[in-house]
C-alpha cells in the first residue's frame, strides 16, 4: 500500500469514526491522517496468503489472525499511531466492536515499491516499542525474501529467509510457516 495524500488535523475519536466504513483506508500519525492507495496483485496474493496460511495453523487456538482491516494502535507516550499491517497476530484481542488492536505478537508489513522505506523505517521503529510484539516481518515482493525482526529479551534480532525450502519458526504463536507457502502463485521462485 503507498501514501496518497495528506489530510488535516484529527483526533484519534474522529479518525477511528471516520474510518468506520469509509471507502478509503488512512493511517493515523500524532493527528495527521494520510491516505492509501492500493498495491499490486503480487501484494495482495502475498497478503491474502499470509491470512489464509495463519487462519489454518491458528484455527482453534488461542491467537488468531487478522487482515489488513485490523488497525494496530501505538503509543508511547504522548506519540499516537495507528497503522494497517497487512496481517497481524493478536493472542489478546480486544473487543470485537472495538476499532483496533493494542497487543499484537506478531506483525506482517508486506513491501512495495512506494512504502518500503516508510515500512523498513518508521513503521518498524514504531512497532517494535510495542510491548506485546514478539515478531516483526517484512516481506519483500519483487524477490522471495523476508526479514524478521524478533524479541530477544530487552533487544531485537534480525533473521532473513530467502530459500524457497526455509520454514518460518513462530514459537511465540506455536506455528511454523514455508517461505515458499507466503509467496504461491506470485511468480516468484527464490534466490
Amino acid at each position: 500500500m503507498s501514501i496518497a495524500q495528506r489530510h488535516a488535523y484529527l483526533t484519534p475519536e474522529d479518525f477511528l469514526r471516520g474510518e468506520d466504513g469509509a471507502e478509503q483506508k488512512h493511517e493515523y500519525l500524532n493527528g495527521v491522517v494520510y491516505a492509501m492507495a492500493g498495491g499490486t496483485n503480487r501484494h495482495a496474493r502475498i497478503g491474502t496468503n499470509l491470512a489464509i496460511s495463519f487462519g489454518t495453523r491458528l484455527r482453534g487456538k488461542r491467537c488468531e489472525p487478522f487482515n489488513s482491516d485490523a488497525l494496530i494502535r501505538v503509543q508511547q507516550g504522548s506519540d499516537l499511531r495507528f497503522y494497517y499491517p497487512d496481517l497481524s497476530v493478536i493472542c489478546e484481542p480486544n473487543s470485537p466492536d472495538a476499532h483496533f488492536q493494542d497487543k499484537p505478537v506478531v506483525l506482517f508489513e508486506v513491501l512495495s515499491e512506494s512504502t518500503a522505506r516508510l515500512d523498513r523505517g518508521e513503521k518498524r521503529e514504531a512497532y517494535l516499542t510495542i510491548p506485546s510484539l514478539r515478531v516483526l516481518a517484512l516481506v519483500e515482493t519483487d524477490t522471495m525474501a523476508v526479514t524478521l525482526w524478533r524479541r530477544a529479551g530487552e533487544s531485537w534480532t534480525q533473521e532473513y529467509a530467502a530459500a524457497p525450502e526455509q520454514v518460518l519458526a513462530f514459537p511465540e504463536i506455536e506455528c511454523e510457516l514455508p517461505l515458499a507457502e507466503i509467496y504461491e502463485g506470485t511468480g516468484l521462485t527464490g534466490s
